[in-house]
């Protein structure tokens, strides 16, 4: 018993330093967007569409590095997927095109973020630990995620500053190649078929079969869209404003800070109260805040609140989605059918990202899609508000007569 909590307790210990990494770097790309953007005449579409389809091949890609880490573990992928991350952010630093800007940061950094993130190492964590415990464990994670952000990212501003944008990206790539060892040492053990488990393929028509479980895609959509809106073009949208730089990266700081709270409640509160009941009152309130931000005069100081506020509610949604995936199909499939939900979690993204680019370079303004996200606040508190986690039934084991 001690052993088992050891290897549950190292396996979250790793698991917290490889998403805590992989989304702390992930999380500095929005400073790129202008220095990049500069030195090439490129307009903000150009950098836009290259994270837009990153956070579109990570979520593609989800699904079957899912399945993989499914069925031969979390390791294997982490270590493919840390390599794939280093690459992508190598060949980033020596992009000089809209083409390579989408080959390195779109391509190979959205692959390498699909094997080394929330769906492979959740699931990973969810069969390591106690249904019981499930949600507490997930919301630790999460917020290690939530911690990566909050602490590289004012280190990623002082590589761009000391080394330039290019020297910082290779910079960057040397601290995410330590994923691959941490990765390795990571003891997952796909869960042994028992009586009544169903195959890869009967799982996924089980799933698709369930309502609740296309409401729980629908509404992670929206997380997405409002997320990575934020996290790429906060720090222009404030600049544009005559704040400056360093506003907006504390303010993405503070994000991470205080999302490393959000997620850790989130997680326990799971353990306690209706995941989907929190979720909809989750989407409620970043409808509320981000309809005060743009609507009230914009301060430095309004926008560190803003930072705060945002930053509780930040990454909050991933542990409660995924326990309710666990609660409801169980673990064996974890990997995978988490990986759906977040594909749908990444078209959001691509559409939150593109879209702001995109509207911006058409109108000089992001007022449209912070109007769009509060809308999107609403629906997805609706669509949340009728999701069920009672567990699926199962057959059991036949009953053995003498």
């Amino acid at each position: 018993m001690a052993l088992q909590k050891h290897h549950t307790l190292l396996l979250i210990v790793l698991a917290s330093l490889v998403i805590s990494t992989a989304m702390g770097l992930r999380h500095g790309f929005g400073l790129f967007l202008e220095p990049m953007s500069s030195d090439f005449g490129w307009g903000r579409g150009v950098f836009a569409f290259a994270l837009a389809v990153q956070n579109l091949i990570w979520g593609l890609s989800q699904p079957f590095t899912g399945a993989l880490a499914d069925r031969f573990g979390a390791a294997k992928i982490i270590v493919v997927g840390g390599i794939l991350y280093v690459l992508g952010l190598c060949f980033m630093s020596l992009s000089t095109s809209a083409l390579g800007m989408t080959v390195s940061a779109g391509l190979l950094i959205g692959f390498g973020l699909s094997g080394t993130t929330f769906s492979v190492i959740l699931g990973a964590v969810g069969r390591a630990v106690p249904p019981e415990k499930r949600s507490m464990a997930m919301g630790i994670v999460s917020a290690a995620g939530s911690f990566g952000q909050f602490a590289m990212l004012p280190g990623t501003l002082g590589l761009i500053e000391w080394l330039g944008w290019s020297s910082a990206l290779l910079a960057m790539g040397a601290i995410a190649a330590l994923m691959i060892p941490l990765g390795a040492m990571v003891k997952d053990r796909p869960s042994p078929k028992a009586l009544g488990d169903l195959s890869l393929r009967d799982a996924l028509n089980e799933a698709a079969g369930q309502k609740g479980f296309w409401l729980l895609c629908l509404g992670f959509f929206v997380c997405g869209f409002q997320v990575v809106f934020i996290a790429v073009h906060l720090p222009g949208y404030l600049f544009d404003n005559g704040l400056a730089v360093q506003v907006g990266t504390t303010v993405l700081a503070l994000v991470g800070l205080f999302n490393i709270v959000g997620t850790y409640t989130a997680g326990w509160m799971g353990g306690i109260w209706s995941k989907p009941r929190l979720l909809s009152w989750l989407y409620l309130i970043r409808g509320v805040i981000i309809t005060a931000f743009i609507v009230l005069p914009l301060t430095t100081t309004s926008a560190y609140l803003f930072g705060i506020a945002m930053g509780l509610l930040w990454l909050s949604t991933v542990p409660l989605t995924n326990g309710i995936v666990a609660s409801v199909f169980g673990v064996r499939h974890l990997s995978m059918l988490g990986g759906i939900v977040f594909l749908f979690h990444q078209l959001g993204s691509f559409m939150g990202v593109w879209l702001g680019g995109f509207l911006y370079d058409l109108t000089g303004h992001y007022n449209t899609v912070w109007q769009i996200a509060i809308v999107l606040s609403v629906v997805a508190a609706a669509l949340h508000w009728f999701i069920s986690e009672k567990p699926l039934p199962r057959p059991s084991a036949p009953q053995v007569t003498p």
